[in-house]
């Protein structure tokens, strides 16, 4: 086993050093994307393919806005066993003449959009287009966040577990399963598919309400894997004896085994090989959801910080030991859901939870950012009168009925503490406010030449994550 591993790392590492070779001659960035709980990571990807191949939105991307970054095409991506990510079939439901959501994507996909880049500077007065390669790699946030339990035994993973399932409504069905159960006595695997059954209809649950802490995520994007022993385990008491054979000590066998083959094959294959990430997050909705699903949020940033390997890459480093992620965004999704004035209050209780999940991860390296964004803008900016004083609020199209709405979804505060206090007690509900959200359709749209899909600020996203290489 030893000797297979030894043997599997200097092959990846040969590989690497043979894609960095390359990479000299025509730079590839791998941007990791992922999302947290509908965060809306494929209309994300989708709208910035779309604004990178049609830059007239992009004024906040410097190598649009200066005009280094000469065309931009769609090439094979280099993985040929990753599912291609359905850009053309997305864009189409997004600005199509009856404009919908794409259907979400339950697995990897990838894709690459190449861009002729004419470098500026002295070294661009010596130098034609050199060709940069973007392979944006789409990924569902639960596997990121499985990536927390590597470090975790089944016995603290499970502390865990109960703990958090304990303060919330939607672990009833479980709890009261398990609190009939001998976890001390022999594996009956009728009994075991039951209590995995339970727990994962509980992490269905809590993803609906708004929680963003649904471990171990292939619970929720089975696969091939439904049904198969490495998921049919739960979170179990630590029982004053372990006999071999018992519940407990086969649960924990098959948790060790979700780590070692389900895990860090990820890990291995695919993330570590990742040099930007962003990691889309509904903010709103977990305010909406209560101070209970904001804390979740909270503690799973600080736990996708904790996954990353902080620092900068080196061309001779990533030789050596390896890619390490030099940029990461969390970005807070549905801007579009705000009147601008409210913006910035979005964007600091963004910047305060990010700042918590750095103290709390001892995260330092790589550099790392917090915004408001909307991919793509479903709504308009209006106002409306309440009781005889204006009030600002977003009109669109209800996703529900299809007819226009204005919505007005509360005062977020401006001091974050606000809501990050009550979070960290564990309040059940707000005590002084009553925050909404409204599901909107996308909006009808005419595209004019050289210009990509309205958003908000995607272009400030492309720049901290890519612009450094754009220029």
């Amino acid at each position: 086993m030893i000797i297979n591993d030894i043997v599997d790392g200097v092959s990846r590492r040969i590989e690497g050093a043979a894609e960095t070779v390359t990479g000299v001659f025509e730079p590839t960035i791998r941007l990791g994307v992922t999302g947290l709980s509908r965060a809306g990571k494929t209309v994300f990807i989708t709208s910035l393919i779309a604004n990178l191949m049609d830059r007239g939105r992009m004024g906040q991307l410097q190598g649009a806005a200066h005009g280094n970054i000469k065309s931009a095409y769609l090439r094979p991506q280099p993985d040929d066993t990753i599912a291609r990510f359905e850009y053309e079939t997305h864009l189409a439901a997004m600005t199509g003449p009856d404009p919908h959501w794409p259907e979400s994507t339950r697995t990897i996909s990838e894709l690459r959009l190449s861009l002729k880049v004419q470098p500026g500077g002295l070294i661009g007065t010596f130098s034609g287009p050199r060709t940069v390669h973007l392979d944006i790699v789409d990924y569902p946030g639960e596997w990121l966040l499985d990536l927390a339990l590597i470090d975790k035994s089944y016995a603290e993973w499970s502390a865990d577990s109960l703990a958090r399932a304990k303060a919330r409504t939607a672990s009833k069905e479980y709890l009261t399963r398990l609190d009939t159960v001998d976890t001390e006595t022999k594996l009956e695997e009728p009994l075991a598919a039951e209590l995995a059954d339970f727990y994962t209809r509980y992490l269905h649950d809590i993803r609906e309400a708004g929680f963003s802490d649904a471990t171990p995520g292939r619970f929720l994007l089975p696969g091939e894997l439904e049904g198969s022993p490495v998921l049919t385990f739960a979170p179990l008491p630590e029982p004053a004896s372990q006999p071999r054979n018992s519940l407990y000590r086969e649960f924990e066998r098959r948790y060790e085994a979700y780590k070692s083959k389900v895990v860090k094959p990820f890990f291995r294959d695919h993330f570590s090989r990742i040099d930007r990430q962003v990691v889309l997050v509904d903010a709103l909705g977990a305010i909406h959801a209560g101070p209970q699903a904001l804390d979740a949020l909270r503690q799973s940033m600080a736990d996708i910080l904790g996954a990353f390997r902080p620092g900068h890459s080196s061309w001779l480093g990533s030789i050596l030991f390896g890619k390490k992620v030099e940029k990461i965004l969390f970005a807070a999704t549905k801007a579009d859901h705000l009147h601008h004035a409210q913006h910035g209050a979005l964007t600091n209780i963004m910047e305060a939870l990010l700042r918590e999940a750095r103290d709390r991860a001892d995260f330092a390296g790589a550099a790392t950012s917090a915004m408001s964004i909307a991919a793509l803008r479903a709504t308009i900016e209006t106002q409306m009168t309440h009781e005889g004083e204006p009030l600002d609020v977003v009109q669109g199209k209800l996703l529900s009925t299809g007819k226009q709405a204005a919505f007005y979804p509360g005062a977020l505060p401006s001091d974050p503490s606000k809501l990050l206090n009550p979070a960290r007690d564990g309040e059940e509900k707000w005590l002084d406010a009553d925050y909404s959200v409204m599901a909107f359709a996308p909006a009808e749209i005419e595209l004019q030449p050289g210009e990509g899909p309205p958003h908000i600020r995607l272009d400030r996203a492309a720049e901290f994550l890519i612009g450094d290489r754009l220029t």
